[in-house]
C-alpha cells in the first residue's frame, strides 16, 4: 500500500484511493488486517487522524469493516451485491442530475436496459416474484395513492421484474435504471399520465410474465417505453409552449 502523497490533494483520499487499489488489485483479501492507524500515520508520514478520514471513506463504501477488542483493527469487507445498490442508486441519480441528461435519453436508457431482462424474467421469474408484481397493480388502481406513493410502487413492481431474471449482476446493473430514472420520469410525466392506462399496460406485463411469454414481456416493455416517451415529449412540449406565452 505504498504510496507517494502530494501535498496539493486531500491526504486522507489519496490513502483511501491507495488501500481501495490494494483491494481491487488482489493485494489485500477479503478478511484480511489493515495495518493499525499507528503503523499506517507512519508508513504514509501523515498524521493519525489524517489516517482515521481515510479508513471512515473506505467503511462509507462498504470496502472495509471495523472490530473493538484485542483481536480488532480494520479488515477487507466481503462487499454483497446488495451492499452496492445504494451506491449504485446514488451515483446515477447524482449523473442524471448533473450532467441535465435530457427526459428521451433517460427513457431509452432505463427501458433498453430493462428489456435486456425480459427473456430470463419469463423464464425464471417466481411466485414471489409475480405476486409483488400483481401486489402493486392493485396498489395502482386504489384511488388513494398519492403520486408519491404510485411512483414507489412503480419502483417496485419493476425492481421485481428485473430480480425475476434471477442475475445478481444485472439487477445491481439496473439499480440506477429503475430507481434513479424511474422517479426522474415519473417526476416530468405525473401531472399528464392516465394511471389507468399504466395499470392495463402493467396487467399486460404481469400476465406476459406468468404465462412465461418472452416475446409478451419484451412487447409489454415496449408499449411502456412508447407510452412514457409520449407522455414526456407531451409534457416538454407544454412547457415550451407556455414560455412563449
Amino acid at each position: 500500500m505504498e504510496t507517494k502523497l502530494t501535498s496539493d490533494r486531500d491526504l486522507s483520499a489519496q490513502i483511501a484511493a491507495a488501500i481501495r487499489d490494494a483491494i481491487i488489485e488482489g493485494r489485500l483479501i477479503v478478511d484480511a488486517r489493515l495495518p493499525s492507524e499507528a503503523e499506517m500515520s507512519e508508513n504514509f508520514g501523515v498524521s493519525r487522524p489524517t489516517v482515521r478520514e481515510a479508513l471512515k471513506r473506505l467503511a462509507a463504501q462498504n470496502l472495509i469493516r471495523t472490530q473493538r477488542g484485542a483481536t480488532g483493527g480494520a479488515f477487507v469487507n466481503k462487499m454483497t451485491y446488495p451492499d452496492a445498490y445504494g451506491q449504485q442508486i446514488t451515483t446515477s441519480t447524482l449523473l442524471l442530475s448533473m450532467n441535465d441528461v435530457d427526459f428521451e435519453t433517460a427513457c431509452e436508457a432505463r427501458y433498453t436496459l430493462e428489456r435486456a431482462c425480459a427473456a430470463l424474467s419469463a423464464q425464471r421469474r417466481t411466485a414471489d416474484h409475480l405476486a409483488t408484481i400483481r401486489a402493486e397493480i392493485h396498489r395502482q388502481g386504489q384511488p388513494g395513492l398519492s403520486d408519491e406513493g404510485f411512483c414507489a410502487s412503480d419502483v417496485t413492481l419493476h425492481r421485481a421484474l428485473v430480480d425475476g431474471a434471477g442475475n445478481p449482476v444485472l439487477s445491481y446493473q439496473l439499480a440506477g435504471a429503475v430507481e434513479a430514472m424511474q422517479p426522474l420520469m415519473n417526476m416530468i410525466t405525473f401531472t399528464t399520465r392516465s394511471r389507468a392506462r399504466i395499470v392495463d399496460l402493467h396487467t399486460a406485463l404481469a400476465d406476459a410474465l406468468e404465462s412465461r411469454n418472452a416475446m409478451a414481456v419484451d412487447s409489454a416493455l415496449q408499449h411502456l417505453a412508447d407510452y412514457t416517451t409520449e407522455l414526456g415529449r407531451d409534457v416538454l412540449a407544454r412547457r415550451a409552449a407556455k414560455q412563449l406565452t
